[in-house]
């Protein structure tokens, strides 16, 4: 039997490969060789924002990419994959998985998830949709809504969760996510170390998806600097 995309991500890692225009490795080449380096490093799958962005990925590795576009629209919180202008935008590059935000939050000019995916379901057929939630209900409803796969991705990144963070307690809001639908849960926020990549597969995450402590440099510098820093403050 062919193996699905999904099938192929099971139990291993996903590295997310994004820089805004504010960080100092906004740039498609440089995105581009990250996901190179994550690809010889042993990912299986790479995360990434932007047309551009992706195609420039494309041409450097044959890994799936799970596809988003980052869009601020007035009025609404929602800027992952926010509305199917977004969706147009990425099939261009033909991402083997686009994820958009699937929070309970209002989305641009009113529409509501359900209205989304059924355009994009209409439109794009074969596309895997990812949902990205912060919330056991929005979970839920993902599921219902015919997701492929549900993340974890903007747990502690909304108001309602706000203070959050998905390894606290063990990773209690991704093992609730788990037991609460049937269909491949994503472990993706604040997964720093290589052991709180691992606990979250042994929990029974699908996949995990890890971006900033393997490709945001500037981070990876500020966590030593912190640790050094308080390490002096104690010797004093």
């Amino acid at each position: 039997m062919k193996k699905t995309v999904l099938d192929v991500l099971k139990g291993k890692l996903i590295v997310s490969c994004q820089a805004l225009e504010n960080e100092p490795l906004h740039s498609s080449f440089i995105m581009s060789r990250m996901a190179l380096a994550a690809a010889q490093g042993g990912a299986v799958a790479i995360r990434a924002n932007s047309v551009v962005d992706i195609a420039a990925i494309k041409q450097q590795v044959s890994l799936p990419v799970i596809g988003i576009i980052k869009r601020d629209y007035p009025g609404s919180e929602v800027f992952i994959t926010a509305t199917l202008k977004e969706i147009d935008e990425l099939m261009t590059v033909n991402p083997e998985i686009i994820a958009l935000d699937a929070t309970a939050r209002p989305r641009p000019d009113g529409e509501t998830l359900e209205s989304l995916v059924g355009k994009i379901r209409s439109h794009y057929p074969s596309v895997l949709l990812m949902a990205d939630i912060a919330t056991l209900a929005e979970a839920k409803t993902a599921q219902a809504l015919g997701f492929d796969c549900v993340g974890t991705t903007l747990y502690g990144y909304t108001t309602e969760t706000k203070g959050h963070s998905l390894p606290e307690n063990d990773c209690e809001f991704l093992r609730d996510v788990v037991a609460a639908v049937s269909i491949p849960v994503v472990a993706e926020g604040n997964v720093d170390t290589p052991e709180r990549a691992a606990r979250c597969l042994a929990l029974g995450a699908h996949t995990v998806v890890v971006g900033g402590a393997i490709t945001r440099p500037q981070q990876i510098t500020t966590r030593f600097v912190a640790a050094i820093e308080a390490h002096s403050t104690d010797r004093a």
